[in-house]
């Protein structure tokens, strides 16, 4: 067993305002999707998308709050909200969901390429290959919280947390650090190269994401403690390995879908 690594959530206080870890996760997130994409937009030349990058940042980052809070609400606490519904406004009590994080991303970004009339999977491959940057980083946010943690297990590197009881357990927002993160980061960043140099259908890199963000997820939830309001869903899938596997299926029509347009030619 290892010693779960205590870190204060607070990373700084200014008086009555406190700053968290978990907060400044999401911020160097932004920061880091808003470096890396102005980047690809210049090295592929892509005038127009580089005109309407702070706008489309700007409809992105809201609705990934929006529907990060309202996934929550729908998919993992329904009952509660419904019966308090002055609470889902309480975002600093916390409760994200990825996934209605998504959902609304892909669809805020549809709307503003489609009222600016700038291609919509071309974007969405520009964006997605940054996104494992912010998720990686969520999931330390929630390793220094304490929280989202495994279930209950004798692997040496175990660990007890905080709000978890006494008995050791996976750290498995680590494991999604590296796999969702880190690992998925390199693997589209890679793939964004062929991409390019192959021409290949816009939407590809899109589908790839959906795919392994979805495989990713769906492994780790077989450690991860299921959500205690919710317990397993579907026999013995947890409500993260259902969405994610729709996820996979939306990816994998996507991608088959992909190889019936033409590559690209310009």
């Amino acid at each position: 067993m290892i010693q779960y690594p205590y870190i204060n959530p607070v990373f700084i206080r200014l008086g009555p305002l406190k700053i968290r870890w978990y907060g400044l996760m999401y911020v160097l997130g932004f920061v880091a999707v808003h470096i890396l994409v102005s980047y690809q937009t210049r090295l592929y030349s892509l005038k127009k998308l580089e005109e309407h990058f702070e706008n489309l940042n700007f409809y992105l980052i809201v609705s990934l709050i929006l529907g990060g809070r309202l996934g929550y609400v729908l998919f993992y606490n329904f009952s509660f909200y419904f019966a308090h519904p002055t609470e889902i406004l309480s975002i600093w009590q916390g409760g994200m969901s990825f996934h209605g994080a998504l959902i609304a991303c892909f669809l805020g970004g549809w709307f503003y390429c489609w009222k600016n009339k700038l291609n919509y999977l071309e974007s969405g491959d520009i964006y997605v290959v940054t996104a494992p940057i912010g998720l990686g980083l969520g999931r330390l946010g929630n390793f220094i919280n304490g929280e989202l943690y495994g279930r209950v297990s004798d692997v040496s590197w175990a660990m007890v947390f905080p709000e978890g009881g006494s008995s050791p357990r996976h750290p498995s927002q680590l494991y999604e650090f590296f796999l969702e993160g880190v690992l998925l980061f390199i693997l589209l960043w890679v793939l964004r190269i062929f991409h390019h140099r192959h021409r290949w259908p816009h939407g590809t890199l899109c589908a790839i994401f959906l795919v392994f963000y979805g495989l990713f997820r769906v492994f780790v939830e077989f450690f991860r403690e299921p959500d205690f309001q919710l317990g397993f869903v579907l026999g013995p899938m947890t409500m993260g390995q259902v969405l994610s596997s729709l996820m996979i299926l939306v990816g994998a029509g996507l991608f088959v879908a992909g190889r019936f347009r033409p590559s690209r030619s310009e």
